[in-house]
């Protein structure tokens, strides 16, 4: 099978990498089920990368019905250590502007319908996750970013995110509630995916696309789908010129993360009385200590 070290999970408007060459569909099956859609393996700057759409390529899939599990299962299965996710988010901050891009480094979890975890089922793991985001892999984003000199983009280097079930947007009073509590940017998708790539020991960051104020600002309409769609088209483009630049530089010097070795002591479960099925089901992730 076709292997790459990258993945890409692009999010609302980035349902396709334009450069991607030398494109191979792949469908997969995991213990987990289905991914959102066929993995796209091709190469991006003369690296291998694994392409992902996170709602599927016609965005059929509301947050909470995005199979997390499944897609991480399947990056695994391909070889990816290293996943850049690209998201559409609300701002919650007067300085983050529509337009301007963010690489957090925390999360606040709102979900409250989603399994963010492969563990269960007679084998207990829990991960680390004071530090979400892979501080090396972000430092790489960044330096792409900035090498790139985009006209008119301001890049925001860490601040938290907050992961909302959706799909419906923030009412005013839960905008506010955010804001007092210094989060920078709002999504639906970004901290189930992190935490289960952790536990897949795979680095994760975040690319995050402002689109919008929410519906907190005074001097701004409440959010629609159309502004989204306008200001998401506008953020495309920058998008896929930051992950080329970003692959680019990765396919150079690939950094050591914390994440490639998280569940090192993470298993409180003896594997050797552990149920032969879950050891079966997790063989992909445990095989290095089993």
């Amino acid at each position: 099978m076709v292997t790459a070290r990258i993945g890409i999970i692009g999010g609302s408007g980035l349902y396709k990498m334009e450069a991607l060459q030398e494109v191979e569909k792949i469908i997969l099956n995991t213990p987990f089920g289905s991914p959102s859609d066929a993995l796209l393996v091709g190469k991006l700057e003369g690296e291998p990368v694994v392409f992902l759409a996170r709602h599927g390529r016609n965005h059929h899939l509301t947050p909470s019905e995005i199979p997390f599990r499944a897609n991480i299962h399947a990056f695994k299965q391909l070889g990816v250590e290293y996943i850049l996710s690209a998201s559409a988010v609300g701002s919650l901050a007067e300085e983050v502007k529509p337009l301007d891009l963010v690489i957090p480094d925390q999360f606040i979890d709102r979900t409250q319908h989603r399994i963010a975890s492969f563990f269960g089922e007679g084998i207990v793991a829990h991960v680390g996750f004071g530090e979400p985001i892979c501080p090396n892999l972000a430092g790489v984003v960044a330096d792409a970013i900035a090498s790139l000199n985009l006209p008119d983009v301001t890049l925001h280097r860490g601040g938290t995110y907050i992961c909302m079930e959706g799909p419906a947007f923030s009412t005013k009073a839960e905008s506010n509630l955010y804001r007092s509590w210094g989060a920078s940017v709002i999504g639906m998708t970004n901290l189930t995916e992190a935490k289960l790539a952790r536990e897949a020991e795979i680095a994760y960051t975040t690319l995050a696309l402002v689109t919008d104020y929410d519906c907190w600002h005074p001097e701004h309409d409440h959010v629609t789908v159309e502004m989204v769609i306008a200001n998401l088209q506008q953020n495309a483009a920058n998008a896929q010129k930051i992950v080329r630049e970003t692959v680019r530089r990765l396919s150079e010097n690939f950094p050591p993360s914390d994440a490639h070795s998280a569940l090192k002591y993470a298993i409180l479960t003896p594997l050797d009385r552990a149920p032969a099925a879950t050891k079966e089901k997790l063989e992909l992730l445990l095989q290095k200590y089993l």
